[in-house]
């Protein structure tokens, strides 16, 4: 099958990224775990966003837009590095977020105002109904406006996890050994249908386990639902045949109780440990949360695998939540 699709993107980040032994983690929970520094790929303090914007910012300047606009929380890492491809390539950036507008910007915050972003703050609004009208806006006047869907989650986006595990399929045939499962934050779904489309296409082996950090819900789909509905879009936009079953979808809600960015114990315990043994900073949001639902998984895991945490950045977000450490 041809793959050219894969090219069609502009460079934005340092890839391969690297993948790194947890000796000390690894000897206390009993298995071979390793971590994939998506958090290194450079764009903005990097992220695994730089993936996703590489194939939609192509696809933006290809139909010259000249402004791109997206949604998401304050101390969001979408937004963040969506400012950060915009500014690179000489784009203009609208960020539309949710609350009122602080008195004092810190974390992620503070990137896109120094990164050149405008803001648009919806305090009593939700933000996708800001999204639509300043879309509309755009159309009406004829403005070169891009939108940008939430975690760049669909199906352009998704491509650039698709390429992700084509990646992570030579660095295997490299290290000599498959990973036997592969754990990462799952919140938007382009992360998660990237990776279970590349997966079936580069026949990776492990099973992919999404910890989920958001809300079960995704655009007024169930997550689960949402993300094979990126699937097959993208399936059929690109021609591929995969035969993906909803079932090769794996969603863990066990870890998400405390709601969307509300840190925990579990969040604080985890990044101060990984941080001690291993030099490693998690974020309080995504991987924190992840990470934490991967060790208490793996503890009551008798069989011992080789194990791929996905590490997808957001470590910025740590200075806007200094008050819980």
């Amino acid at each position: 099958m041809n793959y050219d699709f894969l090219k069609n993107k502009v460079n934005l980040g340092f890839f391969p990224t690297p993948i790194e032994f947890l000796p000390r983690f690894s000897a206390e929970i009993g298995h071979e775990v390793y971590i994939k520094r998506d958090d290194q790929t450079g764009l903005a303090t990097g992220g695994n966003k730089t993936r996703k914007l590489e194939f939609l910012m192509k696809d933006a300047l290809d139909k010259g837009a000249e402004t791109v606009i997206t949604i998401g929380g304050q101390q969001s890492n979408h937004c963040r590095q969506t400012a950060a491809a915009a500014a690179k390539l000489g784009l203009q950036c609208i960020l539309i977020l949710r609350g009122y507008e602080p008195a004092e910007y810190q974390g992620n915050l503070l990137l896109d105002k120094m990164l050149g972003a405008d803001f648009l703050f919806m305090e009593n609004e939700d933000i996708f109904s800001g999204m639509k009208k300043l879309y509309e806006y755009s159309q009406a006047y004829k403005l070169n406006f891009y939108p940008i869907t939430m975690g760049g989650s669909n199906e352009i986006g998704c491509l650039g996890y698709v390429n992700a595990m084509k990646e992570l399929k030579i660095q295997e045939l490299e290290m000599g050994f498959d990973f036997d499962e592969i754990y990462f934050p799952t919140s938007s779904g382009g992360t998660q249908a990237g990776m279970v489309l590349g997966k079936k296409i580069f026949d990776t082996k492990a099973q992919i386990i999404g910890i989920s950090n958001d809300k079960s819900n995704m655009d007024g789909l169930p997550l689960h639902d949402y993300i094979f509905k990126i699937i097959k879009e993208a399936e059929l936009k690109y021609q591929i045949q995969t035969n993906i079953a909803h079932s090769e979808i794996i969603i863990n809600q066990d870890f998400n109780e405390a709601g969307y960015g509300v840190i925990t114990e579990n969040e604080i315990s985890i990044i101060k440990k990984l941080a001690a043994t291993e030099g490693i900073i998690l974020d309080p949001v995504y991987t924190g949360r992840a990470f934490y639902g991967m060790y208490e998984l793996l503890k009551k895991s008798k069989q011992k695998k080789k194990i791929l945490f996905w590490h997808t950045g957001g470590q910025a977000a740590n200075f806007s939540y200094s008050a819980s450490f």
